[in-house]
């Protein structure tokens, strides 16, 4: 994906930064919303909480569905445009919910709202910075990445304000008034449109983008990863209280989460922007086996290790894939190799607090177990991973 921007480009920390304010807006409005509306919602509507959160799990399948023509529109557009149409489908979305009459008006809300995160999350900012800055994308992909880490950190509370202050609807409205208040017309105004230029060089000639080994790796290492990352967010406290910790003491110490994946984001922002990106991949594997050792061996006390370990691994795995299919395939079809590389990522995320639910329910061991095991096979995934430069055999994608 290449070409140039059609206006003339502002200061790369402001694109970062605006990119950045937009991913805060659009988890805290989306990912993040039901874990503070979820119980007024099914008190006000009179249904189960349980229902209120399979829809909420629903919505994320729009994702894998539509996923890879959205990683197509992006390659042809240059990200902004998509960019610019999700922030109108939050909007629509959320105007749905606060409209909601009963469980088929918050179903459809939710279903617009799974539309607004294929299109408006993480994957399009990191395509618009791939087009606009090519190899040198990868310390703004950070940035938006350690902004986006605050999306729980300021949606959880600044949606209970909210709702306490006009109740669950008013929170919604307030997030469509941000979406179409805020971050449209800054995305607008500070984001540069780029064309992409369908003349390619000799030296580089446009290949399809296709499944070989590296892509089987990659999509693996996200599949594994974003399977756990679901798990932990619905079953962390949960986990920890099964070691001993008092419910209160586990949701505190399960707070760590946010904290160390933001905090490990920064480092990579900063001092650690230098270190190769797989090294700092094959690393963030580890922290969460880690942490879970120290809980199995040491018990409760080492409860805060394991939070600190799958903040920080997730942190850092979030940053790799936005940089490890550029670093391994460059710029070209970068939007829709990274729809593909997310797919099977994004199927195992539904499914993934289900999964793990019958783990714990075994017991906490078998849950660490499995979550270990899963981060040792994204561990022996890096290896193996060659830069584009050197030959390969591929075949072509399905």
């Amino acid at each position: 994906m290449s070409g140039e921007p059609t206006q003339s480009r502002p200061p790369k920390l402001l694109v970062t930064l605006v990119l950045g304010l937009s991913q805060i807006v659009a988890f805290a409005s989306s990912y993040y919303l039901m874990g503070a509306l979820g119980d007024p919602i099914a008190d006000d509507l009179r249904l189960a909480p349980t229902l209120i959160f399979a829809l909420t799990s629903a919505s994320l399948a729009v994702s894998p569905l539509l996923s890879t023509a959205a990683g197509r529109w992006i390659d042809r557009s240059g990200g902004k445009v998509v960019l610019l149409v999700s922030n109108v489908i939050f909007a629509l979305a959320l105007l749905l919910l606060a409209a909601a009459p009963n469980v088929v008006g918050f179903g459809v809300g939710m279903a617009a709202l799974g539309l607004g995160m294929t299109i408006g999350m993480y994957g399009t900012p990191f395509a618009i910075l791939v087009a606009l800055y090519g190899e040198e994308a990868r310390r703004p992909i950070t940035g938006v990445a350690v902004l986006g880490g605050l999306g729980s950190a300021v949606g959880w509370p600044v949606t209970a304000w909210l709702a306490e202050t006009w109740g669950w609807r008013g929170a919604c409205l307030a997030w469509a008034a941000a979406h179409l208040l805020i971050c449209l017309p800054l995305v607008a105004l500070v984001t540069p449109r780029v064309v992409p230029d369908a003349r390619h060089s000799a030296d580089q000639p446009s290949q399809p983008v296709v499944w070989d080994r590296r892509m089987v790796q990659l999509a693996t290492i996200f599949a594994c990863a974003w399977f756990i990352s679901s798990a932990m967010a619905s079953h962390l406290p949960r986990l920890l209280a099964g070691f001993g910790l008092t419910p209160a003491h586990a949701a505190a110490v399960a707070g760590l989460v946010g904290f160390a994946a933001v905090g490990v984001r920064l480092a990579e922002f900063t001092i650690l922007r230098r270190v190769p990106i797989l090294l700092s991949t094959r690393l963030a594997t580890l922290l969460h086996p880690m942490g879970a050792a120290s809980l199995a061996g040491i018990g409760a006390s080492a409860a805060p290790l394991l939070a600190l370990g799958q903040g920080g691994g997730n942190g850092m795995i979030t940053v790799a894939k936005g940089v490890l299919p550029l670093n391994l395939f460059g710029p070209a079809n970068y939007g829709y190799r990274l729809a593909l590389l997310s797919r099977p990522a994004l199927v195992l995320q539904v499914g993934g607090p289900a999964f793990y639910g019958m783990a714990l329910a075994e017991s906490p061991r078998a849950a660490l177990a499995l979550s270990s095991g899963l981060c040792l096979v994204m561990f022996a995934m890096t290896f193996g991973l060659q830069n584009r430069s050197q030959p390969q055999k591929e075949h072509a994608a399905a």
